[in-house]
């Protein structure tokens, strides 16, 4: 018999939340001159963006240093940011399926997320009652594929990692999930993380 799953943990950003509508940043590549997926690499991989998924910088700091290396005037760059994010929204079909999945098992979080990430999760969105643990990790210091994060999760979960799935988007995420003993399921889309999920549950 296989271990019952206990707990699974879901990520934030392109799982739950998903830019829909890739226009506004394609847009700002052909004027920038920028190849297309150039432009989420300069934001989100950027060594403010590096501390600030730490906690060691905020959002803010992340936009000047991506206008500065755009050579982009204060208007501009205030532009781009939110032209950047405003096709972001909350898969509320999944968000319902992990809702009902919280009465079967524990339902967790385990994201990347900048410092302003944790009052969108909690005030805005208003997702943040459905995970147990919320682990942000601009709020823990701690971040993916750390293993550290995956074993901070479990802690607070109560649970051996064996018990525990992980949903994620990249493969590097879900290798670490996996070398600390967990489950993965690779997310593809909202339809096919569902049923790998629901399938898991059934196994035992």
């Amino acid at each position: 018999m296989a271990t019952p799953v206990r707990a699974v943990f879901w990520d934030l950003g392109g799982v739950i939340l998903r830019t829909e509508d890739q226009t506004p940043r394609r847009l700002w590549e052909r004027r920038l001159g920028l190849p297309e997926g150039a432009l989420a690499e300069i934001v989100f991989d950027g060594e403010a963006a590096r501390r600030a998924v730490l906690g060691r910088a905020t959002a803010d700091d992340v936009w000047q240093e991506v206008g500065a290396r755009l050579a982009l005037s204060p208007p501009e760059a205030a532009r781009l940011r939110a032209d950047f994010f405003s096709a972001d929204q909350i898969d509320e079909a999944l968000m319902t399926f992990i809702r009902h999945l919280a009465r079967r098992v524990q339902v967790g979080m385990i994201s990347n997320a900048w410092p302003e990430v944790g009052p969108l999760v909690r005030e805005t969105w208003r997702i943040a009652d459905a995970f147990e643990p919320l682990i942000l990790s601009a709020e823990v210091g701690l971040a993916k594929p750390d293993p550290r994060i995956f074993q901070l999760a479990l802690s607070r979960a109560g649970v051996d990692a064996g018990q525990a799935v992980f949903v994620d988007d990249f493969e590097e995420n879900l290798a670490a999930a996996r070398g600390v003993g967990m489950l993965a399921v690779p997310f593809r889309d909202s339809v096919q993380a569902r049923e790998a999920v629901a399938a898991l549950l059934e196994r035992g």
